[in-house]
């Protein structure tokens, strides 16, 4: 059996997840959490070989999550469930940590099969997260502008362009203010911007928010 942590803020999302992963045979969800410092609590109190992640968790972002528990347990594989496109943060997962990647639209049976393949030490790419991997080895003048930008910057931006005062930024970050106001200038810098509402309406036609 693999015995898997089942992460997820909504918790009718999570029993759905459950009962599809304990009609498997293969898994058994030890443990569950609906927010990081119960991420954090289950895998002390548990032994646990993969965790399935949403990227959009209270008290700390999904990638920053990843990073954290590959520095703490190397060993443990996690799989990244989003809401979000492949295309957003795939990339930026993968590079984190993760050993693989699906929205929460993917057919059930793809999850299994997921499942199955990171347990077995092995990366999962579909077909379309193949495509935008491929994309990333191409010249950096065929990139999208925010390919450039760090993990913290691409965070902070979607909440620029959610509309959020940079002090809401700073305490959902648990950063300071003026820390982020420097990734600010540097994401303005780098999108070669000048205004939040430029970074904002670009944040809306390239569907990062």
């Amino acid at each position: 059996m693999i015995k898997v942590l089942l992460a997820d803020d909504h918790a009718l999302l999570r029993g759905s997840l459950k009962q599809l992963l304990d009609d498997t045979g293969f898994v058994q969800v030890v443990a569950q959490a609906g927010e990081y410092s119960e991420i954090m609590k289950a895998m002390t109190c548990h032994t646990i070989d993969l965790a399935i992640l949403d990227i959009s968790m209270p008290g700390k972002n999904g990638v920053d999550i990843v990073k954290i528990l590959k520095d703490k347990y190397p060993a443990l594989k996690i799989l990244m469930l989003s809401m979000h496109p492949e295309d957003q943060y795939a990339v930026r997962c993968l590079k984190a940590g993760a050993s693989g990647y699906l929205t929460k639209n993917t057919a059930p049976e793809k999850l299994a099969d997921a499942i199955q393949v990171i347990a077995a030490g092995r990366k999962y790419i579909t077909p379309e997260l193949a495509e935008s991997l491929a994309s990333h080895l191409t010249e950096d003048s065929e990139k999208p502008l925010h390919a450039s930008l760090s993990d913290r910057e691409f965070q902070t931006i979607r909440m620029i362009a959610a509309g959020k005062k940079l002090s809401e930024i700073a305490d959902e970050l648990s950063l300071s203010p003026k820390t982020v106001s420097v990734y600010r200038a540097r994401i303005l810098e780098k999108m070669r911007m000048k205004t939040n509402g430029e970074l904002t309406r670009y944040a809306l036609e390239n569907g990062l928010i």
